[in-house]
Parts: structure tokens; C-alpha cells; sequence
């Protein structure tokens, strides 16, 4: 499998699996199928049993090509509209279990998700998917010409992980929190502070520590009060376990 190294905003570079073409290829035709059961149930619904077809007939061939064209926006905005709303995945990417990511660490945006869903035109469209079958193929990080252009990489969700890889902390019941600010933080946040930390602590690097304290106080209003930066990020850490837990 191959792996892709993400260098995140904090310099720290975090590996993954890319998703291999099969697991593309599954996702794509697991949206192939919800298109055509969505055109299925539009057809019979509202062209056959509402009789919206009949109606149609009488229509001159602009008025008709622009209703067929509102519904079938559904399919054409498909992966789009999915990608954004979803975090980079679609339906059938979630199902696969991949996801896109940008490969410079940010989250990807509306512009990266759209430069990839405008690409599928050559990618996909165009020979029948030939196209992007061999350059994800012939790309080491099985990358087709949308991801290229945006800068965008699709990874595996499936790896083996256990709860050091999570934003999750093993707190006890009888834990008690010490920063309720930490909630002004999001679980991304939280993510990106953990495997920054994790990373610090094993290259015993002081400078990525100082830097991540004053991150966290910058966000949260929170001080550092206590005698050590480790300490204070391990607290940050527990607290906000404790506080989205028990919210």
C-alpha cells in the first residue's frame, strides 16, 4: 500500500495510506449506482406517475431541455456537493471508507473540491475513465489529474488504530477538569494538538512545544499555569475529553 506523508501547518508530517485504485474504482461505482437509482425514482415518480412526461411533450425543446436539466442538476453536482458537504467523501466513499485531504495538511476548500469535480470532465467523462484510470495508476500517490490540479490526495480510512491515534484521552470518572475554555476548541483542534504533541514529545522538541502552548492560549484564553508546557497540553488534552463527553 502506498504511503502518503501530510506535512501539517505545524510541521509535523503525519503518514497515511493512499487509497488504492481498486478502492476508487469500488467508491465510483457505488455513486454510479445511487445516480441511476436516482434517476430511476424520478422517472417513475414524477415522470410516470405524476404524468409530468405527457405535460412535457407539449413544450417547446427549450422549456423541456430546461426541466430535464433541473433534475438532473442532483447528479451533476453529485460528487461536488457531497465532497464539500461531507468533509471529502461521498456516499460511496464512505462506504469504502477514503476520503480526500489536501496534501499540505489544510482541510481542503470549496475551490480544491470544485478544480476536482471540474476535472472529472477529462478524467472520467472523457474515454470512459481511461484517462484517469492511468494516471492514477502511473502516479505514486494514485492521484488522478483533478487531485494533481488541486493538490489534493485520497486516503485510506482503514488503517489499524487505537486510541494514541484519536483525539480521544483515557480519563478516569473521577477526573477532574481544570479549563473549561477548552471548548472553544473543535475536534480537529483537538487532533491537531494531540499529534503535534505526540510528535513534540518524541523528538524532545522544546521550540514545537512552546509554540503549540501559545497556540492553545491564543484560541482558548487560557494561561498556562502550571509546571510544565507537557503538562499543560496533557491537561488541555483530558479536559476537553471530559467537557465534549459529558456535554
Amino acid at each position: 500500500m502506498i504511503q502518503l506523508s501530510i506535512n501539517t501547518t505545524q510541521n509535523v508530517i503525519i503518514n497515511f495510506s493512499a487509497a488504492s485504485v481498486g478502492e476508487r474504482i469500488g467508491a465510483y461505482f457505488i455513486d454510479l449506482l445511487v445516480k441511476i437509482a436516482y434517476c430511476i425514482i424520478i422517472f417513475y415518480v414524477f415522470f410516470y406517475s405524476f404524468g409530468l412526461n405527457s405535460i412535457i411533450q407539449g413544450m417547446d425543446p427549450w422549456s423541456m431541455m430546461a426541466i430535464y436539466m433541473i433534475f438532473a442538476l442532483p447528479v451533476v453536482f453529485y460528487s461536488l456537493i457531497q465532497e464539500l458537504l461531507l468533509e471529502g467523501q461521498t456516499f460511496g466513499k464512505k462506504l469504502v471508507k477514503i476520503k480526500v485531504v489536501k496534501i499540505d495538511g489544510y482541510q481542503a476548500s470549496f475551490g480544491d473540491y470544485l478544480i476536482r469535480w471540474l476535472f472529472r470532465l477529462i478524467d472520467i467523462t472523457i474515454g470512459s475513465g481511461i484517462i484517469g484510470l492511468i494516471t492514477m495508476v502511473v502516479n505514486n500517490k494514485t492521484q488522478r489529474l483533478g487531485d494533481i490540479s488541486a493538490g489534493t490526495a485520497v486516503i485510506t480510512l482503514k488503517n489499524k488504530i487505537n486510541i494514541s491515534h484519536t483525539i480521544l484521552e483515557d480519563i478516569g470518572e473521577e477526573y477532574k477538569p481544570k479549563y473549561p475554555l477548552v471548548i472553544k476548541l473543535s475536534d480537529n483542534d483537538a487532533r491537531i494538538i494531540k499529534e503535534t504533541f505526540q510528535a513534540a514529545v518524541k523528538k524532545s522538541d522544546s521550540e514545537i512545544l512552546n509554540r503549540l502552548t501559545s497556540k492553545i492560549e491564543q484560541v482558548t484564553g487560557i494561561k498556562n499555569d502550571l509546571d510544565s508546557k507537557k503538562e499543560f497540553i496533557q491537561t488541555i488534552l483530558k479536559d476537553y475529553n471530559y467537557y465534549t463527553q459529558n456535554m
